[in-house]
């Protein structure tokens, strides 16, 4: 119990300074709207969408699901961070690391699959983030863990990391965030931009797979809500995401959903599903409902235990954690089309 009360201090300070000076109510409207302003005339930005998403969303994400904000195949005998922890081990082992080498984390979140790459790989990591928030945490987090000195940050998008030099990486790699990009090809051609010659960049892309069928409504409507939740600009297919690395100049080593595995697994979106309704197992591994855990925001808001708005955000993020649902359920859609390129 006591722990528990720990976290949810740890949540409300955290909600408190993101959401400082902020109409967090009318900020989750307006995120919600960003699809139709995409699709309107005028000039959208879709890097302000994704900034908004995360600035709104990073404090409950990392409380509910941990540093590392990626999915992972999961297995029946692993936990879920126990399942991320052998991830990142076997994009360490595919990305060939060695001691020295400079290696970039394309949209870092905060950190987590950072610190698993310095403290195992021993090289240096630089993050590229545009969102202050998660930068600031990431910082934090790494001091804590004594690397900051194995560790340093850009504040850019990875569609114009102009201020970095061409070829100075030996290797990078993307964890579920050129998913946001606007134009998937230019943000990869300026990843192959920094890299140097021969160089090899790993991916875990969020994508369509075979079955989604764009003439049934039911689809339609989960890639609807999946883009909406995750400000996601559009959802490629797996064949769109290699013709994008090749179109930037990569020549793509391999390509597959690891999903898709032999032997016992577990389906990838089970963390947020449970008896009552998504989300309650992953917030604090409590069974919680949804009505129950958006009631909870409710009353820690009129007890001013968590900032005016922070139920929005909980709603907000339960029906994204639907969207996954059904997306995983139905079998359109997979957050772990993994890829491995190299520069030439």
């Amino acid at each position: 119990m006591k722990r528990h009360a720990k976290r949810l201090g740890e949540l409300s300070k955290a909600l408190t300074e993101a959401y400082r000076g902020s109409d967090v109510a009318h900020r989750v409207r307006h995120f919600d709207g960003w699809v139709g302003r995409a699709g309107g005339e005028g000039g959208y930005d879709h890097e302000e969408t994704v900034r908004d998403y995360y600035e709104l969303c990073n404090g409950i994400m990392v409380w509910s699901w941990g540093e590392s904000l990626h999915f992972a195949p999961l297995t029946p005998d692993e936990s879920p961070e126990e399942s991320k922890v052998r991830h990142q081990r076997a994009m360490i082992s595919r990305l060939e690391l060695q001691q020295g080498m400079k290696v970039v984390d394309v949209g870092c979140g905060v950190g987590g699959p950072m610190r698993r790459v310095v403290r195992e790989a021993g090289v240096r990591v630089t993050g590229i983030n545009i969102n202050e928030i998660q930068l600031a945490e990431a910082k934090k987090l790494n001091a804590e863990a004594g690397l900051e000195d194995m560790t340093d940050f850009r504040k850019c998008s990875f569609a114009d990391m102009s201020a970095i030099e061409a070829d100075t990486f030996d290797a990078g790699y993307a964890i579920e965030s050129t998913c946001h990009a606007q134009d998937k090809q230019r943000a990869f051609a300026e990843i192959f931009r920094v890299l140097k010659p021969g160089a090899l960049f790993w991916g875990q892309e969020m994508c369509l797979t075979d079955r989604f069928d764009p003439r049934n409504a039911r689809h339609r409507t989960i890639k609807r809500d999946l883009m909406r939740g995750i400000a996601l600009h559009d959802i490629a297919t797996f064949g769109e995401v290699n013709h994008a690395l090749e179109g930037a100049g990569f020549q793509v080593i391999e390509g597959s959903d690891w999903e898709v595995r032999e032997g016992p697994s577990t389906p990838w979106y089970q963390p947020m599903e449970s008896r009552h309704g998504t989300l309650g197992s992953a917030l604090c591994g409590l069974a919680w409902g949804r009505k129950v855990i958006i009631a909870g925001s409710k009353l820690a808001e009129v007890l001013r235990f968590f900032p005016n708005g922070s139920a929005a955000v909980a709603r907000l993020l339960d029906r994204t954690a639907e969207a996954y649902v059904a997306g995983g359920k139905t079998g359109i859609f997979t957050p772990l089309y993994c890829f491995l390129a190299r520069k030439p």
